[in-house]
């Protein structure tokens, strides 16, 4: 009965290792895979009982499944080199308004308190633009493009620079607008951001959406134009189809500055799950990350990600 137990124990942890690294998740496994950074936590307790019950065959599948698991999730956690740049820095804020309902006071405040020089916004409404801007937004951040619409489909691009080429685009899953637009930076190359916002995969018969609408992200361009993509990309990092894209070019802020674990979404909207990490600023490799900071967004079930980076000089 012990070595039952002690398998029963190991096995999860073990098929979850194989999930994970095998990029396997689909249906309801998306969700499930959210999670993986607590599975590799936990991944211990099982090892650990396989040692005291000297099971050296569970022992061993147990502490394979936990080096994997913790190889993968453990990194994030710890600050990684950045390449060497010498032009400005730009402070980028990313904030999904939950149906426009976040506390427009506490983003402008943010905003204003952390030298915000462009922000990208998120279930961005009518509503919540009028108030953003009564609130003095369009003094700190007078150039943008700015797409509300009611509910959650709504988009929004604002920059203390001068934007051109700016637009938006309409993704499949839940007809999410992204808006978009180059940013002068003075000193730097031009800039294209782009405020991101995939369908969630919340229920199974939507998730092949979810697929449709990270795959159909716009991809790096390394020997090109430097582009960041921010915004709510309704997945993390143990999500296969965002480190596909991630991997053409990008790096995750929060990952390159060792914030990686911070949770962006849950339990801030009353739901009793633990934090994950679904908000993200994906920067251009060249672009080097100093700092990623998390913070609570009054009203919003997500809070909001800045990211200080570190442009390249223009040639």
């Amino acid at each position: 009965m012990a070595t039952v137990g002690c398998w029963l124990a190991v096995t999860p942890g073990a098929a979850w290792g194989v999930l994970r690294l095998a990029g396997l998740e689909r249906g309801p496994l998306v969700q499930a895979v959210a999670f993986t950074p607590y599975v590799a936590a936990g991944s211990l307790v099982p090892l650990a009982l396989a040692l005291a019950l000297r099971r050296r065959a569970a022992a061993a599948v147990a502490g394979v499944a936990a080096l994997a698991l913790l190889a993968v999730v453990a990194p994030r956690a710890v600050a990684s080199g950045q390449p060497a740049v010498g032009g400005p820095t730009l402070r980028l804020l990313t904030a999904n308004l939950l149906f426009g309902r976040a506390d427009p006071a506490t983003l402008v405040d943010l905003v204003r308190t952390g030298r915000v020089d462009v922000l990208a916004v998120q279930e961005f409404t009518p509503q919540a633009a009028a108030d953003l801007d009564r609130l003095g937004l369009a003094t700190l951040l007078p150039y943008r493009a700015l797409h509300p619409e009611p509910g959650a489909t709504g988009s929004g691009l604002y920059a203390r620079y001068p934007l051109s080429e700016v637009g938006v685009r309409r993704n499949q899953g839940f007809a999410f607008l992204q808006a978009y637009g180059t940013v002068a930076v003075p000193g730097a190359p031009p800039l294209r951001v782009e405020s991101a916002h995939p369908a969630s995969p919340y229920a199974v018969e939507v998730v092949p959406d979810w697929w449709t609408d990270l795959r159909g992200q716009p991809a790096a361009t390394p020997d090109g134009r430097l582009s960041v993509l921010a915004g709510d990309f309704n997945a993390t990092l143990d999500h296969a189809p965002l480190r596909d894209l991630i991997a053409t070019g990008y790096v995750d802020a929060a990952d390159a500055a060792g914030a990686g674990l911070a949770g962006t979404w849950g339990p801030y909207d009353g739901d009793r799950i633990p934090p994950v990490t679904i908000d993200h600023v994906l920067a251009d490799r060249r672009i080097a990350v100093r700092a990623v900071e998390v913070h609570p967004l009054r009203g919003s079930d997500h809070r909001a990600v800045l990211a200080e980076l570190r442009l390249p000089a223009a040639g």
